[in-house]
């Protein structure tokens, strides 16, 4: 089992400047997705590009602050079940780099875990949380449809 590139996930101080800003290059935003924490599209490829508000991101972890330097975005790697997040977040730590988030039971019904580059931009992974969970469940940084989550 391979982790497999999911999505790009921009943190944002402004929801609706951000969006307007990717709608001008082009990027299909449903309308009115500004009054929701967490937006998603589907780019081209298959891959998504997410927005979360910063109060989004401190709801699940409240020593989040805003980068000073200016670090915004944050991958996501989707693992095929909860035992690879697992797996896979302690073969990182062991070699070397920073578990930022251990895993968890996301109330967004994912297995999450987040582990920083050798950059310090966090990377997540993340998987249903059980069997019955759906992969498309909605969350920050992680879920799999377009449109206002």
């Amino acid at each position: 089992m391979t982790p497999r590139f999911d999505a790009i996930s921009i943190i944002t101080a402004d929801l609706t400047a951000s969006l307007a800003f990717y709608r001008r290059l082009g990027l299909d935003i449903p309308e009115g997705a500004e009054s929701a924490p967490h937006v998603e599209v589907v780019l081209p490829g298959g891959q998504r590009l997410l927005w979360d508000t910063e109060e989004v991101i401190a709801s699940f972890d409240p020593e989040w602050k805003r980068p000073a330097g200016g670090e915004r975005v944050a991958l996501a790697f989707a693992c095929d079940g909860p035992q690879e997040v697992d797996a896979l977040y302690a073969e990182l730590v062991a070699a070397g780099h920073t578990g930022r988030l251990e895993p968890w039971d996301a109330v967004w019904g994912q297995r999450y875990a987040v582990v920083l580059d050798p950059d310090g931009c966090g990377v997540s992974l993340f998987a249903p949380a059980s069997p019955a969970a759906s992969a498309d469940a909605p969350s920050p940084g992680a879920g799999a449809s377009s449109g206002v989550k």
